[in-house]
């Protein structure tokens, strides 16, 4: 079965810092590439460990906005 899944990556110094906004799971990478490469890894091996998580999962995409606001 294939699932989709949202992924958001940040520069925190010398690493990129990658999660899994539907399980939580993070990982890490030199590169951006490294990172989502990690990541998957990181997911596949969650699913494994808790197989009852994957009937939460939407095989639909998930719909991402931004939220911007003036904070003083």
């Amino acid at each position: 079965m294939s699932y989709k899944f949202t992924t958001i990556t940040i520069k925190e110094g010398k690493w990129f810092v990658i999660r899994c906004a539907e399980l939580g799971v993070v990982s890490q990478g030199k590169t951006v590439k490294e990172a989502q490469k990690n990541i998957k890894e990181a997911v596949e091996l969650y699913l494994e460990d808790n197989p009852n998580s994957k009937k939460y999962l939407s095989k639909k995409e998930p719909v991402i906005s931004t939220l911007e606001l003036e904070y003083a």
